[in-house]
C-alpha cells in the first residue's frame, strides 16, 4: 500500500511538472507577410535621333532648299527625331566648317544637300566615323558616307511634253546652273520630251554658274526671251526666270517646287521633289541599325519626283498625254533615254530600242540633238 501510495505520488508529481512545462510554452507567432516586390524601374526613353541638314541657299518659300526643308519637317514630326539645319552655306571650305560643327554638336545623321559639298562631307566623315553622312547628288562614298538623289530626269521629260506642246515659236529657253551631269541630264530629258511632241523645236541653254541668284537668273531668262524663246525652263532655286517669263507674257516651267505663285499667268508646271520619302527611309535605317553606305536613286515609282499642278492654260489633251506618259514611266514602260538618241554633232548615242545605262546617265557630259548651247 505504501509502495502504491509512493508510486501514485510520483505520477502526480510528473503530471504537475508536465503541466507547468506546457504553461511556459510561448504562443505561436503569426507569419508576417512577405515584403512586396518593388516594381521594376521604367526603362529610360531612347535618346532622340539627331538629324542635321546643310542647305546651299536660303530656304525661302520656293526652290531646292525649300523642297529639302519640307522633307526635314516631315521627319521632324516623327516621334524621337530632332532636326537642325543651316541654310545658305557656300560650297567649299566654309561648308566643311559648318558640317564639322554639326557633327561635334551630336548629330547622328548629317545630310549635305548640294553637289559642291561632296569632298567637304568626305573630309569631315573621316574625323567622325560614328556619324552617318548622306550626300545629295554626289558620286563619292565611304564606310559612313552614302549618296542619294532622285530620277528627276523623268519629271523633266514630262515637263518637256508640256512645254513642247505650248510653244508657238519652236524656241524654248533653259536657264541652267552649272555644267555638271545632273544639270545636263535634265536639259537632255526636257529636250527629248519637247521633241517627242514637237520635233521641230529647239532648246537654247544659258549658263548662270549659280544655284541661287535671283537677279542673275532673271537676266539670263531675259536674254533667252530676247532671242525669241516663248517658253522658259530653269535649273536653279529662285523664281527669277518665272517672273521674267510672266513680265514678257510667255510661258514658263519651274523647278524644285511649285513656283506658280510667283508667275501664275506663265507657270505651266514644274518638276518637283518629295524628299520626305528618302528622309523617312534613312531615319528608319539608322534607327534599326540597318543603315549602310549606299547610292539611292529613286524615281516616280517611289514618289520622290513628280510634276506640280498644271496651270489653267494647259489644255486637257496635253494633260492627258502627260498622264499617260507618267503612268508608263511608273510602270517601267517609258525609260526616257531609249534610242534612237543622237548628240548635237549627229553622233548616235543609243540605237533604236537601246536604253542608256545608269553609269551613262550619271556621267552625262553631252547634249542631245535639238539643244543649242555648250556643255562648258
Amino acid at each position: 500500500m505504501r509502495m502504491f501510495s509512493k508510486l501514485l505520488f510520483l505520477a502526480l508529481l510528473a503530471l504537475a511538472a508536465f503541466g507547468c512545462a506546457e504553461d511556459k510554452k510561448e504562443p505561436e507567432k503569426k507569419a508576417e507577410p512577405a515584403p512586396k516586390a518593388e516594381a521594376p524601374a521604367a526603362a529610360p526613353a531612347p535618346a532622340a535621333l539627331k538629324v542635321g541638314f546643310i542647305y546651299v541657299s536660303p530656304i525661302g518659300d520656293a526652290g531646292w532648299s525649300y523642297a529639302h526643308d519640307l522633307g526635314r519637317k516631315a521627319i521632324a514630326a516623327l516621334p524621337g527625331v530632332e532636326t537642325t539645319y543651316v541654310e545658305a552655306v557656300p560650297e567649299g571650305p566654309d561648308s566643311e566648317r559648318v558640317v564639322t560643327k554639326m557633327a561635334r554638336e551630336g548629330a547622328n545623321l548629317i545630310l549635305t544637300t548640294s553637289f559642291g559639298y561632296m569632298d567637304p562631307t568626305l573630309n569631315v566623315a573621316k574625323e567622325f566615323p560614328d556619324v552617318k553622312f548622306m550626300h545629295c547628288s554626289g558620286f563619292k562614298r565611304a564606310d559612313n558616307v552614302g549618296t542619294y538623289f532622285g530620277r528627276m530626269y523623268q519629271a523633266r521629260y514630262l515637263s518637256g511634253l508640256v512645254a513642247g506642246s505650248m510653244t508657238k515659236a519652236n524656241k524654248l529657253g533653259y536657264v541652267a546652273a552649272f555644267p555638271i551631269p545632273e544639270v545636263i541630264r535634265g536639259i537632255n530629258a526636257f529636250t527629248l520630251g519637247v521633241q517627242k511632241v514637237n520635233p521641230d523645236a529647239e532648246v537654247r541653254v544659258v549658263w548662270t554658274k549659280t544655284w541661287y541668284d535671283p537677279a542673275t537668273e532673271k537676266e539670263a531668262a531675259k536674254a533667252l526671251l530676247d532671242a525669241g524663246c516663248d517658253v522658259i525652263a530653269q535649273h536653279q532655286d529662285s523664281p527669277g526666270p518665272q517672273e521674267a517669263a510672266q513680265e514678257r507674257g510667255v510661258y514658263s516651267v519651274g523647278y524644285n517646287s511649285d513656283m506658280s505663285s510667283f508667275a501664275p499667268k506663265a507657270h505651266l508646271t514644274a518638276p518637283v521633289w518629295n524628299w520626305s520619302v528618302i528622309y523617312t527611309y534613312l531615319v528608319e535605317q539608322v534607327r534599326s541599325g540597318a543603315w549602310k553606305s549606299e547610292d539611292i536613286w529613286w524615281g516616280m515609282d517611289k514618289g520622290v519626283v513628280d510634276l506640280a499642278p498644271f496651270g489653267p492654260m494647259v489644255p486637257e489633251e496635253v494633260k492627258a498625254k502627260v498622264a499617260a506618259a507618267k503612268a508608263d514611266i511608273i510602270a517601267g514602260k517609258e525609260l526616257v533615254f531609249t534610242g534612237p538618241i543622237f548628240d548635237q554633232k549627229g553622233e548616235q548615242k543609243a540605237a533604236a530600242g537601246q536604253t542608256l545605262s545608269d553609269p551613262d546617265l550619271l556621267g552625262m557630259k553631252w547634249f542631245v540633238k535639238g539643244v543649242v548651247g555648250s556643255t562648258e
